[in-house]
């Protein structure tokens, strides 16, 4: 066959496949009659439910890691930290560093990051645990094993110089 046969043999099986997509598509015997389908319930857009992070990590948080650039560029931090992705964090690092804001918190989350255990059952995603964190780098409590061996005093060893 030619190139130009191939050529048009192409197109035709494009054509077709194209023209029975959207018939196999409308004919899913899975489709609920009206009256018993719920109304979709109005979902907020990104923008929306950004804007509501921003308010609430003011709100939450005093001094400028509060301040919406500290928050989108520490969250992104503290996310790439969190997937082992270095040389991107410490890029973004620079940036939080060069607009002021406290290198303390992106410390407090990270560690508060660390102590969540990872569950893959668990259906939080790493964003949400994140931004869990970002607000309130408490949420999770230290372990009572670092507690007791941060109170109890370090082991001597009975080989010392004499």
């Amino acid at each position: 066959m030619s190139f130009p046969g191939l050529r048009s043999l192409a197109i035709a099986l494009c054509a077709a496949l194209l023209a029975i997509s959207p018939a196999a598509a409308q004919s899913s015997g899975d489709a609920k009659p009206n009256d018993q389908q719920k109304p979709a319930e109005p979902k907020k857009s990104d923008a929306a439910r950004w804007a509501d992070h921003l308010a609430e990590a003011a709100r939450k948080l005093s001094g400028p890691a509060g301040n919406p650039e500290c928050v989108w560029l520490g969250e992104r931090v503290v996310n790439l930290l969190s997937r082992d992705d270095l040389d991107t964090a410490f890029r973004h690092l620079d940036l939080y560093d060069r607009f002021g804001c406290p290198g303390d918190h992106i410390r407090v989350s990270f560690r508060c990051m660390a102590r969540q255990p990872t569950d893959p059952k668990e259906t939080q995603t790493l964003e949400d645990r994140v931004r869990g964190c970002w607000t309130d780098p408490s949420v999770v409590p230290p372990p009572p094993a670092a507690a007791n061996a941060a109170s109890a005093p370090a082991p001597t060893s009975g080989t010392g110089a004499r």
